[in-house]
């Protein structure tokens, strides 16, 4: 069944990508668990955490790739969060995430996870 697309929508010029299963990102210069990734693109992504990640904030952030993808096992980038809101599960918390001047390796690592990981339009 396809959805309805609003206007907000028809604004999106880069196709999201949904994962079939959570990659952990995490704060570069902490270590810590920022949260999980759900949603890709060459443009963004968005996170799901445990606690909401403050809005217009710059991050260095590490991302886990799973074993399917060759080569390195993360992927460092720069990124600003944009928005954050309660996620369908109230006990969490969905983030969007601006990329920021994303590297070629990140690139890479984001064709890899589409053709590798992720379900298929």
């Amino acid at each position: 069944m396809e959805a309805h697309a609003t206007a907000k929508d028809n604004k999106r010029t880069v196709a999201r990508r949904h994962l079939i299963y959570y990659l952990r990102v995490f704060d570069h210069k902490t270590g810590q668990l920022v949260g999980n990734l759900v949603d890709i693109s060459t443009k963004g992504i968005m996170v799901v955490s445990d606690s909401a990640i403050p809005a217009n904030t710059r991050y260095h952030l590490r991302m886990v790739l799973p074993d399917t993808v060759e080569g390195s096992k993360e992927v460092d980038f720069e990124a600003e969060s944009r928005w954050c809101r309660n996620d369908a599960n109230r006990d969490f918390y969905d983030t969007g995430f601006e990329l920021l001047d994303p590297s070629m390796d990140f690139l890479d690592a984001v064709d890899r996870l589409v053709e590798d990981c992720l379900f298929k339009e």
